[in-house]
């Protein structure tokens, strides 16, 4: 739709007219740089003929000329579509063992065998897909932490980069510590905002530089949530030379730790068994930290003053030709 910034400019249309009667008529020896066509014209829009026509023409012309240089004064804009706003909810980190035990394939996705990975990948990026109005980070950490996405609305970017990480990417370790001190770090700069931070794993804390425990401390003290997610299932079936015998892969978890990381900060503890639970524990996660419902939105606007600006200026270059033309 076509609004108007200063619609009251309309009011300034009749202004010629009404200046007309305090002017005085100009005549044949003031030879001025620049003359309104229409102050003088307006003598001999009674009379008939050609020149009364020529005349007639210059007045609807110098008019039409005026009223698009009110138009342009009143600004016009065009208003688009309403255009929804993220709000944000929320910071939320998430941050991904990628250490070699994650290649562990104890979870099964369609009837196929899946590593860990493969898993948290599916179930994760669906969360963030849902995660709207919240601004979303992501953390990789094996025998070190880094920031694969900071915290940003574009939720799209942030699965794409979960998607393409991949095992060993940050070490054959797992810095838990390390990556809850970088999400720390990470969200400390919006104060105002909830921030929350959900750490998978499937392992303990053998790399880093900082202690899990205290790590969780620094974590409470910043007023950071932690949900931990232990990833990993307690047994599997493996064939040997003397058959088939049961495993636990999951026996180096340190669930001890991450239920007291989760503990220290107001948050929960969670095991992922197998992918169900995995998607289970993220519905859970929905229920627990909901998505703000309150919506904005604003019209993105364009100027469209200069078109009756161009116009006005055309119209009277042309109308500044004919009266010249008539002159001579």
């Amino acid at each position: 739709m076509i609004d108007f910034e200063w619609p009251w400019m309309f009011a300034l249309i009749p202004l010629p007219l009404l200046l007309r009667p305090l002017l005085p008529p100009a005549t044949e020896h003031r030879q001025a740089a620049l003359r309104t066509p229409f102050l003088q014209d307006f003598t001999e829009s009674a009379g008939s003929g050609p020149a009364a026509v020529g005349s007639r023409a210059l007045f609807l012309g110098a008019l039409l000329a005026w009223m698009f240089l009110i138009t342009a004064a009143a600004r016009p804009q065009w208003f688009g579509e309403p255009v929804q706003l993220p709000v944000s909810g929320r910071d939320l980190m998430l941050a991904v063992d990628l250490s070699q035990s994650m290649q562990e394939e104890d979870f099964v996705l369609g009837n196929r065998a899946i590593d860990r990975l493969t898993a948290v990948k599916r179930v994760a990026g669906e969360f963030i897909d849902r995660r709207e109005g919240d601004r979303i980070g992501l953390i990789l950490f094996g025998d070190h932490a880094y920031v694969q996405a900071p915290l940003t609305f574009d939720r799209p970017t942030v699965n794409s980069l979960l998607q393409e990480a991949f095992l060993g990417l940050a070490g054959e370790r797992t810095a838990i510590g390390d990556a809850v001190g970088l999400a720390i770090k990470r969200l400390q700069d919006n104060p105002q905002q909830r921030r929350v931070l959900i750490l998978m794993t499937d392992g303990a804390n053998t790399a880093g530089e900082l202690e899990p425990l205290k790590a969780a401390e620094l974590a409470q003290r910043a007023g950071l949530k932690i949900y931990t997610i232990g990833i990993g299932a307690d047994a599997v079936q493996r064939r040997s030379f003397f058959g088939s015998i049961t495993i636990n892969p999951s026996r180096d978890m340190d669930e001890k730790t991450l239920t007291a990381i989760a503990d220290a900060t107001g948050g929960r503890y969670f095991r992922a068994h197998d992918t169900s639970e995995l998607a289970q524990i993220y519905g859970e996660l929905d229920k627990l930290e909901p998505v703000e419902v309150e919506r904005q939105s604003f019209r993105p606007t364009r100027a469209l003053f200069y078109w009756p600006l161009t116009l006005a200026f055309l119209l009277s270059l042309l109308l500044f030709g004919g009266h010249a033309r008539r002159a001579a």
